[in-house]
């Protein structure tokens, strides 16, 4: 008896799911080791690195970036606007930095996953070069 066709997109989007899971495990277990981890350019608080995934942008979402917990953000920067002008003696006191947790589909997610992945062994490379501190290899693939 032939599939119902929507079994096809079923089995797509578990395969795309069970990718993106391990994506993130492997950004989690990347991120432990990148201590310290960058702090975000220009933020006074945050941490992160930000992460571009062209084809998956979108105008209702902001700067991505990777988190030093291995997920992924978005980072929503401005200021506080005082309600008197006596209040406008600290300005980093009226910063407001907050990362906002994504929740992304497993195709967008994998596109932002890999890209932010990819920034990682790159940090890692440049700081094993520069005779930083070495923590070990990554587990293989299958535990985790």
């Amino acid at each position: 008896m032939p599939l119902d066709p929507l079994e096809y997109k079923n089995e797509a989007d578990a395969a795309l799911e069970r990718a993106a899971d391990r994506l993130r495990r492997l950004l989690q277990e990347a991120a432990a080791r990148l201590d310290p981890f960058p702090p975000f350019p220009g933020a006074f608080f945050s941490y992160g690195i930000e992460v571009e995934a062209p084809g998956a942008e979108s105008p209702e979402r902001g700067c991505v970036v990777l988190g030093p917990d291995g997920e992924l953000y978005e980072l929503r920067m401005g200021h506080d606007v005082p309600a008197f002008d006596f209040e406008l003696t600290d300005p980093v006191a009226l910063r407001q930095e907050e990362l906002k947790p994504l929740e992304l589909h497993p195709r967008d997610y994998l596109l932002y996953g890999y890209n932010a992945l990819l920034k990682m062994v790159e940090l890692l490379l440049e700081r094993e070069e520069a005779g930083g501190p070495h923590p070990g290899p990554l587990p293989p693939a299958g535990e985790g």
